[in-house]
């Protein structure tokens, strides 16, 4: 599973103007799958993100997790994450699981989330939507599971 996560102060998803999902203070993490990745990388990296110490404390330190700031989740399946553009302008994306093996991940990883006791929102897995963020820092990060 590859993720990219943005620390925000809010964040929205919208197919056709109806909002999906909506959070305030905490990240916004644009998931893909790959053909091999299953459960074992879909609870790997919802611990992660859990876990991860991007916010800051009162010293203005990355010191704190999305556990302890209370943070919320949002989301957003992104198989183009998985691009290669090694070769001509167009990208492949080959790389990435078909959506069969991809939702029911993409799934599980949210359940994962909810069960560690973050709130979590999403978008429509497959549907061409709409995402609109604050980037809180700018904090971002590209993490790939083991």
């Amino acid at each position: 599973m590859r993720a990219v996560i943005q620390r925000v102060a809010y964040a929205r998803v919208s197919v056709r103007d109806e909002v999906l999902g909506a959070i305030k203070r905490g990240l916004l993490v644009l998931l893909a799958v790959a053909p091999h990745d299953g459960e074992a990388e879909a609870r790997w990296l919802a611990r992660k993100v859990c876990n991860l110490r991007i916010f800051p404390d009162e010293d203005g330190k990355m010191n704190l997790s999305l556990l302890d700031v209370a943070g919320q989740v949002l989301v957003v399946s992104q198989f183009t994450l998985y691009g290669n553009t090694r070769k001509g302008n167009r990208p492949s994306f080959v790389a990435s699981a078909p959506p069969h093996v991809a939702e029911p991940l993409y799934e599980r990883f949210c359940t994962n989330l909810q069960t560690a006791g973050v709130k979590v929102q999403k978008g429509r897995f497959g549907a061409t939507m709409h995402v609109e963020l604050l980037n809180d820092g700018p904090v971002t990060l590209i993490m790939d599971t083991p």
